[in-house]
């Protein structure tokens, strides 16, 4: 089947870029333009015209890209036109009308240059990945995978893997042969290297996730402390209702902003007091298990009404900042015990001291987000296959020392197999459709 897809953005623009890819693809050109095809990858401008009636659509670029030197691996076109609505629309609609075309789904040009070998499955990610980068780091991050530094290392460990277990295999196949000392010494040695690799990669922090994701930073405290004065504040707009009200926040409320260059997501929850209102408890445990789950905590209380008891201890014990709001209604010292935190004195009403707190924000982001590894691991898929690999790997050893060489020989075999299925060197069809469905259409 040959598919097609607007590859450009949906509105209205200067140019739309419209894809086909599949064996008809030529076909399908020559019966739009009424012309032979052009010179391979030359841009060449010719008349769009309707299948069914020879009206005129549009006069755009054209380039053909036989197969297999094309994006997806197969024969591919790409139309440019103009991109209005109408002309859009009139296009997509005269090749739904050719039989052996049908409009492509979500990411199905990366699937198919994957399946067709032009990319491994970490750079099909890390092609969704920039095309989703909203800030700097994020598309510097996507470059670095795409670039291959990571398929590499994978690919690397995975062989130092094959060649130990041909090693292991050579030994079930000749159990009579015994396997010389320095080749058991430097199964040992090459299993234990491959498996102090992989720890150290995975002892990352999830800096790639982090950046990937967006760092999430929860507000959190009592009613009426001003946590949604706080989250419209640090937004530049009205995300959340703010009312003097108590309990106004029953649920999250989540907003994504770019703090210099980095990706943050700031979650405001409900205020945290003994409630009998059924819903109210259910924002109230929502509230609380956004906070275990946030990479950053902004406590916010009232600077009249400090108490350390009860929650507020067990929210400040890590990654968070203590911020004492309304302190423009302060007439007497802090309790002294406010000194023992990471905190910050401000007044939403008055605006006083946000940019001591928004400062206090970039240090914590600028700290998460060091890391001098060029691996970097960008999905929760990736470290499952990698702790896995470890896994494996430590039981490997383990029979092996027990010289129990057929059962060593499976675990080195799932071990290899954990380290494949990130950059796709074995069947990955189950988790193909969670990857791609992620990607627009077009993709």
């Amino acid at each position: 089947m040959t598919i097609y897809a607007l590859s450009s953005g949906p509105g209205v623009s200067g140019v739309a870029v419209v894809r086909i890819s599949g064996s008809d693809s030529s076909k399908v050109l020559k019966l739009l333009t009424r012309h032979e095809l052009p010179t391979p990858r030359v841009a060449t401008l010719r008349k769009i015209n309707n299948i069914n009636t020879s009206e005129l659509i549009d006069e755009g670029l054209i380039l053909w890209f036989p197969g297999p030197q094309s994006y997806t691996g197969e024969d591919m076109v790409e139309i440019h036109i103009h991109g209005g609505k109408a002309v859009v629309e009139s296009l997509l609609n005269a090749l739904s009308d050719i039989k052996s075309c049908r409009l492509a789904e979500p990411g199905e040009f990366t699937k198919l240059a994957f399946q067709n070998g032009k990319i491994n499955l970490l750079k099909a990610e890390s092609i969704g990945d920039l095309i989703s980068a909203e800030t700097e780091i994020q598309r510097s991050q996507a470059i670095k995978i795409m670039n291959g530094r990571s398929s590499e290392k994978f690919n690397q460990l995975r062989e130092k893997l094959l060649k130990i277990l041909s090693f292991v295999e050579a030994k079930i196949d000749f159990p009579e042969e015994d396997l010389p000392d320095e080749n058991i010494k430097q199964i040992k040695k090459d299993t234990s290297d491959v498996k102090n690799e992989i720890k150290k990669i995975l002892d990352d922090q999830k800096v790639g996730e982090i950046i990937r994701e967006g760092f999430k930073i929860a507000i959190i405290g009592p009613t009426n402390a001003g946590k949604s004065s706080l989250l419209n504040n640090l937004s530049n707009r009205d995300v959340a209702i703010v009312s003097e009200i108590a309990g106004t926040t029953r649920d999250v409320i989540e907003t994504h902003l770019n703090i210099d260059g980095y990706p943050v997501i700031i979650s405001d929850t409900a205020g945290i007091r003994d409630s009998k209102d059924e819903i109210e408890q259910k924002g109230i445990k929502l509230s609380l298990k956004k906070a275990e789950n946030a990479d950053l905590k902004l406590v916010v209380i009232d600077a009249k009404n400090v108490d350390f008891s009860r929650f507020l201890n067990d929210l400040l014990k890590k990654d968070a900042i203590l911020v004492i709001n309304k302190s423009d209604l302060l007439k007497e010292e802090l309790n002294p015990e406010v000194s023992k935190f990471n905190h910050v004195l401000i007044s939403l009403k008055d605006n006083l001291n946000i940019d001591k707190l928004i400062s206090k924000i970039k240090n914590n982001l600028q700290n998460k987000f060091i890391s001098e590894e060029d691996i970097l691991i960008t999905r929760e898929r990736h470290r499952q296959h990698l702790i896995q690999c470890v896994e494996h790997l430590k039981n490997f050893s383990d029979k092996n020392d027990q010289k129990d060489f057929d059962k060593a020989a499976e675990d080195l075999r799932l071990a290899t197999r954990q380290l494949g299925m990130i950059v796709g060197k074995v069947d990955v069809e189950e988790i193909l459709g969670s990857i791609f469905n992620d990607f627009c259409i077009g993709k």
